[in-house]
């Protein structure tokens, strides 16, 4: 799409999970009352829908977000702090999830966190140490659990059998956020497809630790960019036709600025600028833990086309990264 409107919200992942396992109602016993014919209609409808949520027909993924109890903030696991809850496991048939990447990790080592941990995208990318009865297991946040409480990890089925026997089905666990995971590589960025000059959004990859904020620079400003629940970075006006200067900010105050990111939707454009690590910009010292915090852009570079990809994956462009040429200072707000 290149008219500049934006495209409609991609359908979301995780279409894996597995059906509810809730039983059904037992049928009421003793005498019956005499209704009448509306009140009868409407028990009817009530019955019904309490039947189809509760029978497990559906699957699970396909059922609305939780609503949070009140009060209640959704925030990634952040800081290494150990919590306690249970583990199930489900197969996204290498599909990326709600985090919106073009397929499972290799490893297919990853999890399904629910609402108040998924936090409207803010844990994606982000990883877990979770241990059960048979040890531990590194997971990558990928994916949205939508009737998981807060605690219940939906484990791919590779990560439980590291952790538990997968017959037992469902197991005790505790789990902590991974500060600073080895990265795989340099940021990557996927410009989204039907992106244009007028309607902006970016995927970033590799990023190690939850993202705080993703910003642009455009006309000698930094432009932030708001993070959507399915993880893309979004500038609705757009941020013109590019090359992009993009700045990415995550949750520990890591930094990394990358230029030269084109626009060319639907590849991953591999930069050379790590978000933290050798040679990577120093951080701050404050963690910081916004539940409405957005991700600020991750950093890239210029890119070129190296190799074509195979059909059904994603083409991946290498990028040379290079300083940004005569830009005036710009205050490091954080977006």
């Amino acid at each position: 799409m290149t008219d500049g409107s934006a495209p409609s919200r991609p359908t979301p992942a995780g279409d894996g999970h597995r059906p509810t396992r809730a039983g059904r109602r037992r049928a009421p016993t003793g005498p019956r009352r005499r209704l009448a014919a509306a009140g009868l209609v409407a028990l009817a409808a009530v019955l019904g829908v309490t039947l189809a949520v509760r029978g497990g027909a559906a699957p699970a993924c396909a059922a609305p977000p939780r609503a949070l109890p009140a009060g209640a903030l959704a925030a990634p696991p952040l800081g290494g702090t150990v919590h306690t809850g249970k583990a199930t496991f489900y197969d996204s048939k290498g599909a990326g999830g709600n985090c919106s990447r073009p397929t499972a990790p290799a490893n297919r080592l990853y999890v399904a966190l629910g609402p108040a941990e998924y936090a409207a995208g803010a844990s994606c990318g982000g990883h877990l140490d979770v241990t059960g009865p048979k040890g531990t297991v590194r997971v990558l946040v990928m994916d949205q659990c939508p009737e998981c409480e807060a605690g219940h990890l939906d484990l791919s089925a590779e990560a439980f059998a590291r952790i538990a026997d997968p017959v037992q089905g469902v197991v005790k666990v505790s789990y902590r956020a991974v500060v600073d995971p080895p990265l795989p590589g340099p940021l990557t960025f996927r410009v989204k497809e039907g992106a244009s000059q007028w309607w902006f959004a970016v995927l970033v990859g590799d990023h190690g630790n939850p993202l705080r904020a993703v910003d642009v620079r455009q006309g000698g400003s930094w432009r932030a960019a708001a993070r959507e629940d399915y993880n893309y970075w979004l500038i609705p006006s757009g941020a013109g036709p590019g090359p992009y200067t993009i700045r990415v900010t995550d949750v520990y105050g890591h930094r990394a600025t990358a230029t030269g990111i084109r626009m060319l939707p639907g590849q991953v454009q591999r930069s050379t600028v790590r978000m933290y690590g050798a040679g990577a910009p120093a951080r701050s010292a404050t963690p910081s833990r916004s539940p409405s915090a957005r991700p600020s852009p991750r950093p890239s570079a210029s890119a070129t086309p190296s190799a074509t990809a195979p059909p059904g994956t994603s083409a991946v462009v290498d990028a040379a990264a290079a300083p940004p040429a005569n830009l005036a200072p710009v205050p490091a707000g954080c977006g």
